[in-house]
Parts: C-alpha cells; structure tokens; sequence
C-alpha cells in the first residue's frame, strides 16, 4: 500500500515538473524571433534559435513574430499620371521585421502591420507615379520608378521596425473604358492601313495588268508583221517559180494551172456549174494533149492568192 502511494506521488511530482518545465521554456525556430514580455512589458528580445527559460505565466510571457519575408497584396487604385492619363496601378510589396523590439511597440502584430505599410505604399505609388507618364511606366523607366518607391517607403517603414525589400508593379493599366477606347481606335487605324494596302495593292495591280497587256499588243503587232514580210517573200517566192515554170513549159503550166482550178472548184456536195460542154474550162477533161480553142490567148503567171 505504502509503495503504491509511493508511486503515485512521484508520478504526480514528475507531472508538475513537467507543467513547471513546460510553463518556464519557450523554443525558438530558426525563422523566428521572440518578445520575453513581464506583466505587458519587454523584458528582453531572442533572436537566435534554441530553448529559453521564462518566468510562468503569468509573470512572462512570450509573443514570437515571424522573420521571414512576407508578403503583402496591394488593393488596385486609380492615378493621373503625367501627362493626364487616368491609369489603374496593381502593386505588391514583400518586407520583412528587421527590429523585432520597434516592430512590437509600434505595431504589435502583423496585421496592424500589413494595415500601416499598405498605407505607406499606396500613398508612394501615388506620389512617384503622378510625376511618371504613362509610356515611362510601363516601358522605360520601369525598374528605375520601382526603386524609388522602395527606397520611399524604406524611410517611412523604418520606424515601424520593417524592411521592405522589393515594390512591385504588377499592372499599370487604362481604365476598362478607356480601354476599350484604345483598342477601337487601335481597331480602327489597323483597318485604314489594311484597306490603304489593299488599295495600294489593287492601283500595282492595275499598273501591271496595263504593263502586260500593252507589252502583249507590241509582241503580237511585232509578230503579226514579221508574218506578213515572211508571208510575202514567200509569195514573190512562189511566183518567181511560177513565172520560172510558164517560161520554161507553157503547155505543162496551162496543164497544171487548170488541174488546181479543178480541184478547187470542183468539190463534193458544194458545186453547181452551169457551162457549155465545148467551154475552155472543160479543155483538158478530153486529155492531157487536148488542143488549145481557137482565138485563146496564152494563160498567163498564177496571180498570188489573196491575203486572209
């Protein structure tokens, strides 16, 4: 009986040293720092990691803020820049708690905090950016507008026990309507150039088709009479030879003069003639050798044809 009750008060001995040890330690991550606070007031500030030793609550307690970089998002607003443009400005900033100790005193926790450096940056952004156009913003001086605002509300955080270490512009843009706006008349100058190149196209086109068709004239009119030269030195040609051939054999020329003007006359289905048996026209039905009608003159050289 004696040894149970023994064990049962060591049991409950090693629980309140535990509750003790438990209620006078605090750990400290790698990440964060700690506020020793006795009856409300710092006492001291930890900042390197490991197990400290505190009075019970609630002599002392301990508040533990987070060193790491935080973030804070930024509400969309409204400002006029330089050169008059309404502009919609997104920012966000990342900070962190560089004095553990002002940063209690000043803001106590990290919403307050939040609250107070938000105010700080939108009224920097306002401020650097209403000296900054539009064209400066959001392509040439960029970075430079970004830094400065840094740099600005650096000053201001500093007593607030912060450090920011970067502003953002996420968006620097019209407003919706103007917006709009811009891409109609974005819209409507693409439209003017397309149909300008169009037009331009169209009268090139023209000038070409025209280039064509005069060069197509000259060639064919170039052609044609280089034809009608060939044309006609064939046609001295051949009546060289005719005139050659009369002189050489008069009767084979009437011969094979009157064969051509049969055949040429003389067609199936297309030929009617109405002449006398005894015509000239007839003379060579009879035989080659027929003799010539009386009082019929010599023939003379095949004329040319006429030209089509």
């Amino acid at each position: 009986m004696n040894g149970a009750m023994i064990r049962i008060g060591l049991l409950v001995v090693l629980g309140v040293a535990a509750v003790v040890f438990y209620a006078m330690t605090f750990v400290v991550q790698q990440t964060q720092s700690a506020l020793v606070l006795r009856f409300g007031a710092v006492r001291s500030v930890v900042t390197a990691p490991g197990l400290y030793f505190k009075l019970p609550a609630p002599f002392e307690q301990v508040t533990l803020l987070d060193n790491r970089i935080l973030d804070l998002d930024l509400p969309a607003q409204e400002i006029i820049a330089s050169d008059q443009k309404r502009l919609v400005v997104d920012a966000f900033t990342r900070y962190r708690i560089s004095d553990p100790l002002r940063f209690y005193q000043a803001v106590n926790n990290i919403p307050r905090a939040n609250s107070q450096l938000a105010s700080i940056v939108n009224g920097n952004v306002r401020s650097v950016l209403a000296e900054a156009s539009f064209t400066s913003m959001v392509r040439n001086d960029r970075a430079r507008l970004m830094n400065r605002i840094r740099d600005e509300v650096n000053r201001e955080a500093a007593r607030f026990g912060m450090t920011v270490v970067d502003v953002r512009l996420r968006r620097v843009d019209l407003p919706a309507a103007n917006s709009a706006a811009v891409f109609q008349r974005m819209q409507t100058e693409r439209q003017r150039e397309a149909a300008e190149a169009r037009a331009l196209g169209a009268q090139q086109a023209q000038e070409i088709r025209a280039r064509a068709d005069r060069e197509s004239t000259v060639i064919v009119a170039e052609a044609q009479r280089r034809s009608d030269e060939i044309r006609g030195q064939g046609e001295g040609e051949r009546n060289r030879v005719f005139a050659e051939a009369f002189g050489k054999d008069e009767e084979f020329f009437t011969f094979y003069r009157s064969m051509q003007a049969y055949e040429a006359s003389i067609k199936a289905g297309d030929t009617k003639m109405v002449l006398s048996p005894d015509s000239p026209f007839f003379r060579f039905f009879n035989g080659p050798n027929a003799p010539r009608p009386e009082g019929q003159a010599a023939p003379a050289a095949a004329p040319a044809p006429a030209r089509p």
